[in-house]
């Protein structure tokens, strides 16, 4: 049995957020986080070409609903689809068991960092028609995450 992705997120967090604290201590906060954003961007931005390409859906909302339900396993989220269709998908996430995680060890800014900031580097992989808007996450204390996936044909070109 594979491990789900919440289990996933905990055990690389035994030795995420020490390193990225080490990190932060030697370049301060802003440079540290930076670097770390665009390594994990990077690894996640691939992970979301090579789901698309292996997925081969044209169909963005069954795409994308999909790889969600993966991060989804475990009962590591409950949300509502808002929309889902050709062109979109678009949900609220309720329940953050990752964000109950982060904050339970009293480090939910470490966790947007290392969990939230990927969603936009894999939806970059999904190819430049695609697009996700989110305002707000739980991570950071709002009352819901907001996911808004839309293909853009104009992002294309």
């Amino acid at each position: 049995m594979s491990v789900s992705v919440i289990e996933q997120a905990k055990i690389q967090a035994e030795v995420l957020i020490p390193l990225v604290k080490a990190l932060q201590a030697e370049l301060g906060e802003a440079r540290a986080n930076a670097l770390v954003r665009k390594a994990l961007g990077d690894l996640y931005r691939r992970y979301g070409e090579e789901f698309w390409q292996a997925k081969n859906e044209t169909n963005l909302g069954k795409a994308v609903a999909s790889a969600f339900s993966t991060y989804a396993r475990d009962d590591a989220l409950a949300y509502d689809v808002i929309e889902q269709s050709e062109d979109a998908f678009a949900f609220d996430v309720k329940r953050c068991a990752y964000a109950e995680f982060y904050k339970a060890l009293g480090e939910p800014e470490l966790g947007f960092l290392l969990v939230c900031t990927a969603d936009f580097a894999a939806a970059d992989g999904f190819g430049p028609d695609i697009k996700l808007a989110r305002t707000q996450t739980i991570m950071q204390g709002a009352d819901h995450c907001d996911f808004r996936y839309r293909r853009d044909p104009a992002g294309s070109t």
